[in-house]
């Protein structure tokens, strides 16, 4: 342990040393570009070979894999500064030339069976070459994602963790940096075109590499979660873009997580759940980020229905639990954009045909869910409660987009007064069905003839309490000869249907 610790002290302290002979005495111009990048590739040549030897005699693993690692991060940081402090290199040889230097070292791990000789390696280069490119910069985040490549070969039948997290959150890490950075500089979409390519070529090589690594061993956790973390950068990347921008950018993300899922078929499940989680926030930025607060609902609601619709074509509970969190935000939305207070009083009722078709979906949506869900024996144990839920909601909603309909068709308090006439005459339609769904099916007869006799009872409470005094002239009149006229047809239906049982 004390040796391992020692080799590792050693390394950071001749890297420092390194940077310090290629960037600081630059600064204070001590010696020569020539002379200074010379000195840095002699020396780092030197520890590759010294690590070499060391190696070969007995006990000289440890301190032929820190020397030698040594060696190989100081060859990269020699690359880095000749590209990016003397201009000597073109960015594109630079980074073939870093490129190159990173896989040959981890190729020199792997023929070592090392995993720490690789994780020294990407260390030093992640901790050291900030410092050469004047901090978190364009030039350092490709640096890094070529080392990120290049090490992947090193994991392919491995079980090498560590190297997995010293390959994915540098890259990562100063990406979202430079996002920040290029927010904080109010950057144009065409300023912002490197670091998006850099985003999206993070996130394809890691969805790529990390299903790899799941095909050959569907237990690597870590795989899975490297799988997630390497699509944060391009998440994150639309708070530089315009919003149709950003918009397009997710909405691509999006697509293309659900095109992994479907066509990958052997991905264990809880890379599924990942891809998933990262479509559904991509997709839920694609649907926000362009829209306006009343219409966010809406988009939210519309998704759900269409991912309702796919669980239940095709029997995914991957679908049906995205279609749920975005119903959920939608109806959450929804209460925000069409809240109590705009059913109860005029001057704050809505008044848009947004908010009538947003009611309308949510009443699909919140049936769809618990349809959906019994159908694939996800809501089974507890699908009374979730038909109650789901009956709220959708009463909720109905009457919501009833009065708004009323109020942007007719306008005024004369539309709000129309509204909730046809908005008490739909719950006790609905009462009515449901009392008719219990006569005519065994299976459901209890809870139905129990949620009629409910809603019965809540709309007559609504006629007599709220009714009564809001509404006026013929809304009121019609209201109550509707709903007397219903209540009518209930009882004759169930006495006759009571009878004729009675009769057999």
């Amino acid at each position: 342990m004390i040796s391992r610790v020692l080799a590792v002290a050693g390394a950071g302290v001749t890297l420092v040393g390194v940077v310090m002979l290629l960037a600081l005495a630059a600064q204070a111009g001590w010696f020569g570009p020539e002379l200074r990048v010379g000195a840095g590739a002699v020396l780092s040549a030197g520890l590759v070979y010294a690590g070499s030897r060391i190696f070969a005699k007995p006990g000289g693993r440890i301190g032929g894999i820190a020397t030698a690692a040594t060696g190989i991060a100081g060859l990269y940081l020699d690359v880095v500064a000749v590209t990016v402090i003397y201009d000597w290199l073109v960015p594109a040889l630079g980074l073939a030339a870093a490129f190159g230097i990173a896989a040959a070292g981890v190729a020199l791990a792997v023929s070592w069976r090392s995993q720490p000789m690789a994780v020294l390696i990407l260390t030093g280069v992640a901790v050291c070459a900030p410092i050469l490119t004047g901090g978190i910069t364009l030039s350092l985040i490709a640096f890094l994602a070529a080392t990120y490549i290049a090490s992947f070969t090193a994991q392919l039948g491995r079980d090498w963790p560590i190297l997995q997290v010293a390959r994915t959150l540098p890259v990562v890490a100063v990406t979202l940096i430079g996002i920040g950075q290029a927010a904080d500089w109010s950057a144009s979409d065409a300023e912002s075109l490197p670091i998006l390519i850099v985003s999206a070529l993070i996130a394809i090589f890691g969805v790529g590499s990390s299903a790899e690594l799941l095909r050959r061993n569907a237990g690597d956790t870590v795989a899975a979660i490297a799988l997630g973390v390497s699509a944060i950068p391009v998440l994150v990347v639309g708070t530089v873009l315009t919003p149709w921008t950003a918009s397009l950018v997710e909405g691509l993300v999006a697509v293309g997580c659900a095109v992994v899922i479907a066509a990958v078929r052997w991905l264990p499940s809880i890379a599924r759940v990942v891809l998933a989680l990262v479509g559904a926030t991509a997709l839920l930025q694609a649907v926000l980020v362009p829209t306006s607060i009343e219409l966010r609902p809406l988009a939210l609601l519309v998704v759900a229905a269409v991912m309702v619709a796919l669980a239940y074509s095709a029997s995914s509970a991957l679908a049906y639990y995205v279609g749920a969190a975005f119903g959920a935000f939608g109806a959450l939305g929804y209460l925000v954009t069409s809240p109590p207070v705009s059913i109860v009083d005029q001057r704050y009722a809505a008044d848009e045909f947004g908010t009538l078709v947003a009611g309308i979906l949510l009443v699909g949506v919140a049936v769809g869910l618990v349809h959906v869900g019994a159908r694939l024996k996800i809501t089974d144990k507890n699908l009374q409660a979730c038909w109650i839920g789901a009956g709220v909601v959708s009463l909720y909603a109905l009457t919501s987009a009833t009065v708004a309909l009323g109020v942007a068709a007719i306008g005024g308090n004369t539309g709000f007064v129309a509204g909730h006439c046809a908005a008490t005459i739909e719950w006790m339609a609905a009462a009515m069905a449901l009392l008719i769904l219990g006569l005519r099916t065994e299976k459901y007869a209890h809870a139905a003839l129990l949620a009629g006799l409910s809603l019965t009872a809540a709309s007559v409470a609504k006629l007599v309490f709220f009714d009564l005094g809001a509404l006026d002239g013929l809304f009121r009149v019609g209201a109550f000869v509707v709903v007397g006229l219903l209540l009518l047809f209930a009882g004759t239906r169930y006495a006759k249907v009571f009878a004729e049982r009675a009769a057999n």
